[in-house]
């Protein structure tokens, strides 16, 4: 072989070495254009569309071989989030309600497929919220107003379960409910307070009340405690002799001094001289 076919065929190799680089570069580029890998992160699940229709099946985290240009994936997140929303309703009782919830929930992972084919990533604008409101307005209207305030932990249970239950079907779990607050009308308020200080006066007289019978219901027992004793002590008087016995229990008292004015008429005092006889004795 000549030099000039050394030369040609030394060309040649060179070009189809750039054309075999180019190819390359370009089938990477395509690669990278097509991507037929996806990376579902920590807290995402992906859900497949095949041709633009929904799949059956969900990714779950980590690296997935999906077809080029056949399936697409969309990315919906699975942690818990959290929604605040203002409610105004009506108690039992016709009192309106002012409240605030905060909803703590995430999409079921096994069924994101199902959320986003019917509501997209608009769920918490389409579904939660209008169910928060729908749901606090039938809990409240079974309670009275006073009812809401002094049964705050059944109301909430109630309205857990209600909104639970509804979210459940459309594939969202619900993880906690939060009421804040109830506010009421002023008018509703102050006879609310009117109501707790009435209850509070009639607690204040009942005790009052109570004191005092248990003052009188003393005096009873202390009065017959009394009229016992005076009992007891006139029956010993009559079994130890009457009249003599108080004359010696007198007797037994006197210090010994005669008073030093008599009344006319008058004996000395505990001084009996019809027992004694002429001789004195």
């Amino acid at each position: 072989m000549n030099f000039e076919e050394q030369e040609k065929a030394r060309r040649k190799k060179i070009i189809g070495r750039s054309i075999a680089g180019v190819l390359i570069f370009i089938a990477f580029i395509l690669l990278l254009i097509i991507n037929p890998i996806v990376i579902i992160r920590a807290g995402y699940r992906g859900v497949i569309l095949q041709w633009g229709a929904v799949s059956d099946r969900v990714l779950g985290e980590g690296i997935h071989w999906v077809i080029p240009i056949a399936n697409s994936i969309t990315k919906v997140d699975v942690t818990v989030q959290k929604i605040s929303k203002d409610v105004t309703a009506a108690s039992r009782d016709l009192q309106t309600v002012h409240t605030k919830i905060a909803l703590n929930y995430h999409p079921d992972a096994l069924k994101v497929n199902k959320l986003y084919q019917s509501f997209r990533h608009e769920y918490a604008e389409r579904i939660v919220q209008p169910t928060i409101d729908e749901f606090v307005k039938r809990t409240t209207a079974h309670y009275t107003a006073e009812e809401l305030i002094t049964k705050r932990e059944m109301v909430k249970s109630d309205l857990k379960k209600s909104i639970t239950e509804a979210l459940a079907s459309s594939g969202l779990i619900v993880t906690d409910v939060y009421m804040t607050d109830f506010d009421f009308s002023k008018e509703f308020n102050l006879s609310i307070e009117a109501k707790v200080k009435a209850e509070q006066e009639a607690l204040k007289e009942k005790n009052n009340l109570e004191a005092e019978k248990f003052k009188a219901q003393q005096k009873i027992v202390a009065a017959e405690a009394t009229a016992r004793a005076i009992k007891i002590q006139a029956e010993a008087i009559t079994q130890q002799g009457g009249k003599d016995f108080v004359q010696l229990k007198a007797v037994e008292k006197w210090n010994g001094v005669l008073p030093t004015q008599m009344i006319p008429g008058s004996s000395v005092p505990f001084v009996n001289l019809t027992g004694f006889d002429k001789g004195g004795k």
